[in-house]
């Protein structure tokens, strides 16, 4: 008689398991996520000792050798600040993005530069060899150095690792690979675990470094299981701007390096082309100024941007005044206004309020709190700022200027772009001048709103 087969029932979102199928996650609230798996047995010769490969000794933590890891470089310095400094030898990255972004491109760039010094592998599970062979040629790239192989089972991937033995290896891509020690469909989240896991417990064994490609959700989320997210090492996404031709990869995970990294390129005919300034390619503001238009400085990982932040306040034509945020958060804009009122004397009750952030970049940091305060009284006012200022600070509850972080370095980039003049918190305040810098430090709004009249 034939053993009944086990199943789960997880959550598409979190990953959460559960006994049996229910209309909401408990865990993450999300409706019509909880999915079915098949569960494979436990076959003979399977490792069950983990994601990170097999157990190792036991030894103080003062023990431990504290050597920095080799990197690669993947001949992309955007890419490589991503990475905390290039690819950690042993180590697994999943790359996501949306159709047309550029994950095979920028992958079969960086491939290209490392077969100069290391032997690398381009494992193809959707595309055939010809289609990327096509690519590389267009990209005009030296492919001499690349070896391709078109398979998806990771028990037959890993025998040919065995035999060519390569530095870095590309699963293009995640979830059209498929384990035996799981009995499900490819691509489902059962089999997705399963073969990450198994390619990762390699990775550690040998010291091979990984590059899976992973697909996107509508949502931008990366797809399967979130204990896929928990597996890999370092987890970036390549994502596009409000303008087509750039491209952002930014790090969501990172285990060698910091969280937050962000890289900038323009895609051109010969492939993603680095940005060596990003702050220019957001500041290609309108020759004609207008009201609402603002300057801030982010800090963006290890980096200042300038981005431009507008707003636009305008009588509500219906009862209830809208607020609408694209690249803000909302629930700060409303604070902010309510900031304005209660402090500044400032009151937008009865106007519809919409706040934008050229270029398509998310701001995430409380440092635009003062810029987005001047942009809806620029706009309300219908009072032009000068193309030449800059502001940055967070803004309380109780109407202070914050100072933030990494000041100095804000006020230095944005003298490199030409800026004259500087409103940013009084802790803020630089001990020397900077060139060609007039900086205004405010400790409160009223002290904001009468250096913003002096303008």
């Amino acid at each position: 008689m034939a053993k009944k087969q086990k199943s789960a029932f997880v959550c598409t979102e979190c990953g959460a398991d559960y006994p049996g199928w229910s209309g909401q996650c408990s865990q993450c609230g999300e409706w019509n996520t909880i999915k079915e798996v098949r569960l494979g047995g436990n076959k003979p010769g399977r490792d069950h000792s983990g994601y990170a490969g097999s157990r190792s000794a036991v030894q103080l933590l003062s023990e431990v050798n504290l050597a920095q890891a080799e990197r690669i470089s993947t001949g992309l310095q955007e890419f490589d600040r991503v990475l905390g400094g290039g690819i950690v030898k042993g180590s697994v990255v999943l790359i996501g993005g949306a159709p047309g972004a550029g994950k095979s491109t920028i992958l079969l760039q960086a491939i290209a530069h490392i077969a100069r010094q290391w032997p690398v592998l381009y494992v193809s599970g959707e595309e055939s060899l010809q289609q990327i062979a096509e690519r590389a040629h267009r990209l005009q790239l030296n492919s001499a150095g690349i070896q391709m192989l078109a398979e998806t089972s990771v028990q037959q991937i890993c025998q040919v690792l065995d035999e060519e033995k390569p530095q870095v290896v590309i699963i293009d891509s995640i979830q059209v690979m498929y384990t035996a020690d799981s009995d499900s469909a490819p691509g489902s989240m059962s089999q997705v675990r399963e073969s990450a896991s198994y390619l990762t417990q390699y990775a550690k064994r040998s010291g091979v470094s990984f590059f899976m490609v992973g697909h996107v959700t509508k949502d931008q989320s990366l797809a399967g299981p979130m204990t896929l997210s928990h597996i890999v090492d370092a987890q970036v996404v390549l994502s596009s701007t409000d303008d087509s031709r750039f491209r952002v990869l930014r790090a969501d995970k990172n285990r060698f390096g910091s969280v937050g990294e962000l890289g900038f390129f323009a895609m051109e005919s010969t492939g993603l082309k680095e940005v060596k300034n990003p702050s220019a390619m957001f500041l290609s503001r309108a020759e004609k100024p207008s009201p609402g238009s603002v300057v801030t400085v982010l800090w963006e990982g290890t980096r200042p941007l300038l981005v431009e932040i507008q707003a636009l306040v305008t009588e509500s034509q219906y009862g209830n005044p809208r607020r609408l945020a694209v690249g803000l958060d909302q629930n700060r804009l409303a604070m902010l206004l309510a900031v304005l009122a209660r402090h500044g004397g400032i009151f937008t009750g009865n106007d519809e309020i919409y706040a934008n952030v050229v270029g398509g970049i998310k701001v995430t940091e409380t440092s635009s709190d003062l810029a987005i305060m001047v942009g809806v009284v620029s706009s309300l006012r219908d009072r032009i700022i000068p193309y030449d200022t800059v502001f940055f600070g967070e803004v309380g509850l109780n109407g202070e200027i914050r100072p933030v972080a990494n000041g100095h370095a804000r006020l230095n980039e944005a003298a490199k772009h030409g800026f004259k003049r500087a409103i940013i918190p009084k802790s803020n305040k630089p001990k020397e001048a900077i060139k060609n810098l007039q900086i205004h430090a405010v400790s409160d709004i009223q002290e904001a709103l009468a250096a913003l009249a002096e303008l």
